[in-house]
């Protein structure tokens, strides 16, 4: 399995799909069927018996994944969608940037 490029808290923007244009950030990398969940994107409605964290139950809505080839990172700098580079820093530790401007990602 190759190492993913977007991880918990980045923003992305989707590019193809119902939600194309559209940009969020990433709230869970489901790292094994290569999708992510963007918040507010996606939404589903699931429908749950009562329990203890919800007694009454009913119709819940939340966001549902979308596969990672879909999305592509913010650019920190000009906040449009870039492509992802990894280079060593001076530790000898991996780093990510953006290959558009160069930016470093935090």
């Amino acid at each position: 399995m190759s190492k993913l490029n977007i991880k918990k808290g980045d923003n992305v923007f989707v590019n193809s799909g119902e939600y194309r244009g559209r940009t969020g950030r990433v709230l869970k990398v489901l790292a094994e069927k290569n999708r992510v969940i963007v918040e507010g994107l996606n939404m589903i409605k699931k429908h749950t018996k009562p329990n203890a964290k919800n007694p009454q139950g009913g119709i819940i809505e939340e966001e549902g994944p979308i596969h990672i080839s879909n999305v592509n990172l913010v650019d920190p700098k000009s906040g449009k969608a870039t492509r992802v580079g990894r280079k060593k820093d001076a530790n000898n530790k991996s780093i990510r940037y953006a290959k558009k401007s160069g930016e470093e990602i935090k």
